[in-house]
């Protein structure tokens, strides 16, 4: 499929979730991630990296109470690879259930 929408940096699991969470968020702190997919600092870290390496989300960091804190937002080319990546699963889906 030449003109396929599926985007494999999107979806790997934790990188999907990732997206799918913080898609109709302004933003969302690094800890709320990190507990919603009930995984360690570094695996976190390590999706956050590559969806950055490829511009689809950005961080602010800031302190509260003194701690540092990292924020995360969808930029808009992660939110159209994302919305576009569900357009091609449910489009995949539909085919599938189509010829089952």
């Amino acid at each position: 499929m030449a003109d396929s929408k599926f985007d494999p940096i999107i979806h790997a699991p934790n990188r999907l979730q990732i997206c799918a969470l913080l898609s109709p968020l302004d933003q969302v702190e690094f800890r709320v991630i990190q507990e919603e997919l009930d995984v360690s600092d570094s695996v976190l870290s390590k999706h956050i990296k590559q969806l950055e390496d490829v511009g689809y989300i950005k961080q602010k960091k800031n302190k509260v109470n003194g701690r540092a804190r990292r924020w995360f937002h969808l930029t808009a080319k992660g939110r159209s690879a994302f919305e576009l990546h569900v357009e091609e699963l449910k489009r995949i889906v539909s085919v599938m259930n189509a010829n089952g």
